[in-house]
């Protein structure tokens, strides 16, 4: 299930990618949103009464998050080969892993994970674009903004009450951009069902599959397979996109990869040694 959801998601980035010539990344990123919003407020019928206004807090953070996010990814994507994008993106959980681990070992990981985004460039960064490397870095910060306000909202809100909540707000946050972005092209049909099928496979088969993967998966089980990204990212750009990449740029996305992967296993030590005495309360699942 969550092999499935990850190549879901990098079809849908594949299909926008295809798709930015006419709506542009903005212009993708509020579709995707806004058909996400809709999907999820009809699964999940939120209650809008009786929350605090703590919680909506919580919910408009997580939204505006969510856009940024988005947007990010988009405009790095534009710049960069899918891989690439998703690569660089995965930094953000990786050092959010890092620091929960607490551990000196885990910042071994994250230098193993600095090493493969250097072989990542091909020995030199002048090969990336600039402008879309900071984007991408953009995005993994947000993406552990992501992790952290996901959470927080999850405890104020139940089932997917607050995610749909928050998608509707993302929406709402990249509408402006995506009208001066996509403009008329957002009244064509055959670009709308696009965009619905990039929210579809980017959000909504990623999300309930991982929803059910959660359900026979540890936590720790679930986080390491999402590590994966960056090889089905890589993968999908080079049979759908055409990107060909280097056995330089294959080693970096394999160094991240085992970063991520031994980073998560460090925090999952911490989180079990945690539970291990008498007085100690049990540890959250990691995101």
């Amino acid at each position: 299930m969550v092999v499935t959801g990850l190549v879901c998601q990098e079809l849908g980035a594949s299909l926008a990618v295809l798709l930015f010539p006419a709506l542009g990344p903005l212009g993708i990123v509020f579709l995707r949103l806004g058909f996400s919003a809709v999907i999820l407020m009809v699964i999940a019928r939120p209650r809008l009464r009786g929350h605090t206004p703590t919680a909506w807090r919580s919910v408009v953070g997580f939204g505006l998050v969510l856009a940024l996010m988005n947007c990010l990814f988009y405009l790095a994507l534009a710049r960069l080969p899918l891989g690439v994008t998703v690569t660089i993106e995965v930094l953000g959980p990786l050092v959010l892993s890092v620091i929960a681990a607490r551990r000196a070992s885990a910042w071994l990981w994250a230098g193993l994970a600095l090493i493969g985004v250097i072989a990542l460039a091909g020995g030199g960064w002048d090969r990336l674009d600039p402008i879309g490397v900071l984007f991408a870095l953009g995005a993994a910060s947000s993406w552990a903004l992501y992790i952290l306000a996901s959470a927080r909202v999850g405890r104020e809100f139940p089932r997917l009450d607050g995610l749909a909540l928050a998608m509707v707000v993302g929406a709402l946050a990249a509408l402006p951009w995506g009208l001066i972005a996509a403009g008329g092209s957002l009244v064509r049909i055959d670009l709308l069902a696009l965009g619905a099928a990039v929210a579809v496979l980017s959000s909504t088969i990623p999300y309930a599959l991982e929803l059910l993967a959660l359900r026979r998966l540890a936590a720790s089980a679930f986080a390491i397979l999402m590590s994966l990204a960056p090889a089905t990212a890589t993968l999908a750009g080079w049979l759908l996109l055409g990107q060909a990449m280097t056995w330089l740029e294959i080693v970096g996305i394999a160094l991240v990869i085992a970063a991520s992967i031994g980073a998560v296993r460090a925090a999952s030590v911490r989180a079990a040694a945690g539970t291990r005495g008498a007085e100690a309360p049990p540890a959250e699942p990691l995101p």
